[in-house]
């Protein structure tokens, strides 16, 4: 049986992420870590500078749409586990925190492949450029219903 693929519309990309997401969950749950906190603690390991507290929790805040309270608990899940640690007033990644991230990027890596394999590059870059200008258009939409 053939089947045509759907267009591309909100409910496609959301049934997407989550699909996604709950296969990074899985890998997450095996080290009791939250998605919400492996975004956070992956914007650390991966920032060209420390963040401040405050720095960090707008990104995520900004990334995910995302409670600011709630950034600031996942923030301090990361610095009661010392995943992170306080450096006068930034954040800095510890050595377990960047193991974490390292760790769940290679337990996933196998599924990720299978996931993303295949697909052609000129697919890829298609898709990546339209859910670019999606999320542009919709962070300006939020961004004008919360002015």
């Amino acid at each position: 049986m053939t089947t045509t693929a759907p267009a591309a519309d909100s409910s496609v990309l959301g049934l997407a992420h989550y699909a996604a997401r709950g296969v990074l969950e899985h890998f997450l749950a095996r080290h009791g870590l939250t998605f919400q906190q492996q975004i956070t603690l992956r914007a650390a390991v991966t920032a060209d500078a420390p963040w401040t507290p405050d720095g960090l929790v707008a990104r995520v805040r900004d990334d995910l749409k995302a409670d600011p309270a709630d950034v600031r608990a996942a923030l301090g899940v990361l610095l009661e586990r010392r995943l992170l640690v306080a450096d006068g007033a930034h954040l800095r990644p510890t050595e377990a925190g960047r193991g974490l991230i390292a760790a769940v990027r290679a337990e996933s890596a196998p599924v990720t492949a299978r996931i993303w394999g295949g697909i052609p590059a000129e697919d890829l870059a298609a898709a990546g450029r339209v859910l670019a200008l999606v999320t542009e258009r919709a962070d300006a939409e939020l961004a004008a219903l919360t002015a």
